[in-house]
């Protein structure tokens, strides 16, 4: 006889998936369901908001660079000194009658300082072998030319010295020799001992002219000059430094 039929023990059926979210939703509190798109979120913020720093500080920075170039690029032009583009005589010249006058022309107007007698003066010496001063000390500024009058000596070397008010008011000086080979009938003048002061007789005259000192001058004058451009090109260094230091703290970031 076979054995009676027995149904299977019941048994519950094992917790699904979404049940199980159910239980960890239902033990999670509000916060820390939400703290993980909280986080997401305000790292995009920082994330922007230091992109957004960082190109604030890059369109400064480069403004700082822009300005500080520019002002020096600026006073380039206003600092800038006359220079010589020609003389009579002419540098190394030989010359054979008495030229009267004798000047420089430079490449821009020069200033005139009118009855302030201070700035212009040119002095012509030979010759080199025993050198006398010749002409009156007076010297004549004409708009990019300074010239002064003059009957040289004895033949020889002579060296012609001036001095001047550049266009941007600075004092230059430079001077340049010619050969005075005098042609026969030429009338010869007697120099002085020493440089004569425009207005002065030449005996009396005790201030002499030299390069040294119009070059000690021109100097002297461009140091507030070469001072601001120290400054601006200092402005381009620094701006330079925080460019650096943007971009460093940005890779970190």
């Amino acid at each position: 006889m076979p054995p009676p039929h027995r149904p299977p023990p019941h048994r519950p059926p094992p917790p699904n998936a979404s049940s199980r979210s159910s239980t960890v939703r239902a033990n999670t509190t509000p916060d820390e369901a939400t703290a993980p798109l909280h986080r997401t979120v305000h790292q995009k913020s920082t994330r922007r908001q230091t992109a957004s720093a960082t190109r604030r500080a890059a369109r400064a920075v480069f403004a700082v660079v822009v300005a500080a170039a520019a002002l020096g690029w600026g006073a380039a032009p206003a600092s800038a000194h006359n220079s010589v583009v020609g003389s009579s005589p002419a540098a190394d010249a030989v010359v054979t009658e008495q030229p009267g006058v004798l000047s420089v022309t430079t490449s821009d107007q020069l200033l005139d300082l009118g009855a302030s007698g201070s700035g212009a003066a040119m002095v012509v010496t030979g010759p080199a072998s025993a050198p006398l001063f010749y002409g009156d000390g007076c010297a004549t500024v004409s708009g990019a030319t300074i010239e002064t009058a003059a009957q040289l000596g004895a033949a020889g070397q002579y060296t012609v010295i001036w001095q001047a008010v550049s266009t941007d008011g600075h004092s230059i000086s430079d001077e340049f020799t010619f050969d005075w080979k005098p042609a026969p009938g030429q009338s010869l003048a007697d120099g002085a001992t020493a440089a004569a002061s425009c207005g002065i007789e030449a005996d009396a005259a005790t201030t002499d002219v030299t390069a040294d000192t119009g070059s000690s001058a021109s100097s002297d004058s461009a140091l507030p000059t070469i001072a601001w451009i120290g400054g601006a090109f200092g402005a381009v260094l620094l701006a330079g430094a925080v460019t650096l230091l943007v971009l460093r703290r940005t890779r970190r970031s």
